[in-house]
């Protein structure tokens, strides 16, 4: 398919692809697949440990004063992080977190939406975590 302009929504059973095309070899190379963007997968993490980059949403079941850390992102990454059962609080410690050091998970619900960028993590949402 060459270059083409869509007027109105775009539907797609297997997912999309961004792609470039060298024009001296013809090659084309797949850059990013959006269908595992949009949809996302999800993490389960109980008790301490590390907040993956492979899945798009992290739920969080706390078992004590659990510590959690995030390790840095990719340019543009998106990352949810929720609590779904409170057994205490969830102390989330990212590598490199714009506009402070730590977020916290009180209570079932709370959450937060992270993008990463050139400053680190930056919270674009939050709902009731604790951003110290």
């Amino acid at each position: 398919m060459a270059n083409t302009t869509f007027s109105g929504p775009v539907r797609s059973e297997n997912g999309f692809e961004s792609i470039t095309k060298n024009t001296s070899t013809g090659a084309v190379t797949v850059g990013t697949s959006y269908s595992d963007i949009i949809t996302g997968s999800r993490q389960s993490l109980s008790g301490a440990g590390a907040v993956n980059l492979t899945d798009l949403i992290t739920e969080i079941t706390t078992t004590g004063a659990d510590a959690l850390t995030l390790a840095n992102g990719s340019n543009g990454q998106v990352k949810i992080i929720t609590m779904v059962v409170d057994g205490g609080d969830g102390t989330l410690t990212p590598t490199t977190l714009a506009g402070g050091t730590t977020i916290t998970f009180n209570d079932v619900g709370d959450g937060v939406v992270l993008v990463y960028g050139a400053a680190g993590w930056v919270v674009v949402g939050n709902n009731g975590a604790t951003i110290a």
